[in-house]
């Protein structure tokens, strides 16, 4: 039996039990897979009460990536350059923290929608820790750059040194967007929690890829790419898929096949 979690507050929405268990019956394994409602100061204790139950790892959500970021006593670079953890793994009794979210989004833009990075034009909108997790594995793709613009332009500028070294990023203000199209396009902000769009030029979803991160409904940014003549309007329930299918095998060293397990969400 391979024990599994994911902790968060609130929890009770999480898909991610429905996924683990498709994954569990796939690959023939026996999978225990809960979810844990953590007190919002309490995550480490009740990581290590589950932990100590014999638990083979977890997922984290929000609000505790950061929390579990400085609970793992090792990291990936994948973390480690997030600056949060959504995947912990026990090994040896070792506490290894990984960030799947960035792999998530690029196995689905690459594998299920079949769009090359390379030499691609990418711009990201928002610069908080979404912006951060998804930054290593898209430029580890090779696009032509990475464009990061936020509402501060300081945050954006800040992600933009730091990730120099990997790929080329510049980072600016909202208001700084030009109409110029681009390749594609990422919400990686708040919009669509708090159901407004930020105003900022349409030009350049013209003809681009966009994709919001947020999944489950019609956003404010879907809409926005709409009026404004994209491509490609896509959610993020494949990047929720493919970051869990990610911590599958990160626990368990085999990959779950994805492709009917989001079609059975959509559903």
């Amino acid at each position: 039996m391979i024990k599994l979690a994911v902790f968060g507050n609130p929890i009770e929405h999480s898909l991610s039990p429905d996924i683990h268990a498709q994954f569990a019956q796939q690959t023939g394994l026996t999978v225990e897979y809960k979810k844990i409602l953590a007190p919002i100061n309490g995550f480490s204790e009740s990581a290590n009460h589950f932990i100590n139950e014999g638990a083979s790892g977890f997922n984290v959500t929000v609000p505790f990536k950061l929390d579990a970021f400085n609970f793992a006593s090792k990291l990936t670079l994948n973390a480690k350059m997030a600056g949060a953890v959504n995947t912990i793994k026990i090994k040896d009794k070792v506490i290894i923290g990984e960030n799947t979210d960035g792999i998530g989004l690029v196995n689905d833009l690459v594998s299920n929608l079949k769009i090359d990075l390379k030499d691609k034009v990418v711009l990201i909108l928002g610069a908080g820790g979404a912006t951060q997790g998804i930054l290593l594995p898209i430029l580890e793709k090779s696009p032509k750059r990475v464009m990061i613009a936020n509402r501060t332009a300081s945050k954006a500028k800040k992600l933009q040194q730091d990730f120099l070294s990997y790929g080329k990023t510049c980072g600016f203000g909202l208001e700084k967007i030009k109409h110029d199209p681009v390749d594609i396009i990422i919400n990686a902000t708040s919009a669509s929690l708090d159901g407004k769009m930020p105003d900022i030029a349409g030009g350049c979803a013209n003809g681009a890829i966009c994709y919001d991160l947020m999944y489950g409904k019609q956003t404010p940014f879907m809409d926005w790419a709409k009026a404004n003549n994209a491509a490609m309007i896509v959610d993020g329930l494949g990047m929720l898929v493919e970051q869990a299918a990610s911590s599958f095998e990160f626990w368990t060293g085999k990959k779950p096949n994805t492709q009917p397990v989001i079609s059975n969400l959509r559903r």
